[in-house]
């Protein structure tokens, strides 16, 4: 999974383990299946994006999934968006600590963004349910993007639930796609929405 990267991933599971839980990022309880339970469920969703990729993680937290696909795809091109200065200090120490050139930590929430930073591709892990999370990533999309939302179990019925609100944001296509199940005992889940913006209509002056 991480090739190369293995002895860095094993350095990002000691940082979570220490000063992720003095921060509060991760729960002590955590710390025995922070291998399993965090850094391999979130780095699994890698092969959801292609070869060279911009993407966008939304509310990054401890850094998952935005800095476990760093270390498994050193090609992506990844920004973290993150509204908490203590999280956003935490984890520009970590992102120089692992030595990641390809990760950019952004201080704010996603709608300060938009216009300002922008990607094919958005992500995020257990921030909200899809029909908020989607209004806060599809703003950051370029064109007809995707958003790549890593759920649990619930995560068809959100989608049923929320569908039509999603279908005005502009949602052309929806799959739930499994990753990992080489890897992991419970495969993660991701819903990879897809979604055209909707032009807007400029009105010409009547004609007197």
């Amino acid at each position: 999974m991480f090739g190369d990267r293995l002895g860095s991933a094993n350095q990002f599971v000691e940082i979570l383990a220490d000063t992720g839980v003095s921060h509060g990022l991760i729960g002590p309880r955590e710390v025995p299946r922070l291998w399993e339970r965090h850094v391999l469920n979130c780095a699994v969703i890698e092969d959801a994006f292609p070869q060279g990729a911009k993407l966008i993680d939304v509310g990054s937290g401890a850094g998952l999934p935005g800095v476990a696909l760093a270390l498994a795809r050193p090609d992506l091109d990844i920004h973290l968006v993150e509204p908490m200065q203590r999280r956003t200090e935490w984890l520009s120490a970590t992102v120089a600590q692992l030595e990641l050139a390809n990760v950019t930590v952004h201080r704010g929430r996603a709608e300060e963004f938009v216009g300002v930073l922008s990607a094919p591709w958005v992500t995020a892990r257990a921030v909200a349910r899809i029909a908020k999370l989607a209004r806060w990533c599809v703003p950051l999309l370029d064109g007809r993007g995707t958003v790549v939302a890593m759920k649990g179990r619930s995560a068809q019925e959100e989608l049923d639930s929320d569908r039509r609100e999603l279908t005005k944001l502009g949602l052309v296509e929806s799959t739930l796609s499994e990753h990992g199940t080489t890897v992991l005992e419970e495969p993660t889940l991701t819903l990879d929405l897809t979604f055209q913006p909707k032009q807007r209509v400029t009105k010409g002056k009547k004609k007197r």
